[in-house]
């Protein structure tokens, strides 16, 4: 957050980095994921001017990942995967608001024809925020 809109000097990377903490679980507590997950938030909140063209390749981490919360049988606790599912929805949130509501569009046939609840009431929340 320190470096405000100048994080677009370092977004390439940041990507790869995000992307890769968010494909791999770091254990029960998640304590990577989370913050990882707050790490792009505020990049998009930073960089808001250049997430257009990030969209197609964080819509897809951001979808898998609420994907593999979702469906992963291991020690996670549930508050955690709450969390985890509550921060990339908020996510989701953000980049449709940068970019002018095509995550919505983008989201609609996933949202029909999925069929797993949890998964569904996020692509809900983002369909239905303003």
């Amino acid at each position: 957050s320190r470096l405000g809109i100048l994080i677009v000097r370092h977004l390439k990377r940041l990507e790869r980095v995000i992307l890769g903490y968010l494909e791999v679980s770091d254990g029960p507590e998640e304590e990577a994921r989370l913050g990882i997950l707050d790490t792009l938030q505020c990049t998009i909140e930073h960089a808001w001017p250049r997430m257009p063209c990030r969209l197609p390749v964080l819509l897809k981490a951001l979808l898998r990942l609420l994907w593999d919360v979702h469906t992963e049988r291991g020690p996670t606790p549930e508050p955690v995967r709450a969390a985890l599912l509550q921060r990339a929805t908020e996510c989701l949130i953000l980049l449709d608001r940068c970019c002018h509501g095509q995550v919505k569009v983008l989201l609609e046939g996933v949202h029909s024809s999925c069929e797993e609840n949890r998964v569904r009431e996020c692509l809900r929340k983002v369909q239905e925020s303003t």
